[in-house]
């Protein structure tokens, strides 16, 4: 069976984004920016039944999984992988700047 390992900086990113999402009233109400980010952790722990790509710029992972949140948002979550083990450790968006690392468009 798989198992899926989030890195403390991963976890820290998710809980940070919650609270911007709710502070910056990005959601009007908390449980929608709860259901956001949940969204994300599913798909996270979903990942080896996702399709991934591999990158050639192993700094933030050997392999990305994208999650399109909405028609302007996509996720990127990189991780290792060995046997069974899912090591995600990194995740970013389309706006943000290491993305072209992690889909290794800058190698």
């Amino acid at each position: 069976m798989e198992k899926i390992i989030l890195l403390p900086e991963v976890i820290f990113q998710l809980d940070k984004l919650l609270r911007e999402l709710y502070e910056n009233d990005y959601f009007g109400f908390i449980d929608s920016a709860f259901t956001y980010t949940d969204s994300i952790y599913d798909f996270i722990f979903k990942i080896p039944n996702n399709p991934y790509k591999k990158t050639s710029n192993n700094k933030l992972g050997v392999f990305y999984s994208s999650y399109k949140a909405n028609r302007n948002k996509t996720w990127y979550i990189s991780f290792d992988k060995e046997d069974d083990r899912y090591i995600v450790q990194n995740i970013t968006n389309n706006h943000c700047a290491d993305y072209a690392y992690v889909i290794s468009i800058i190698k």
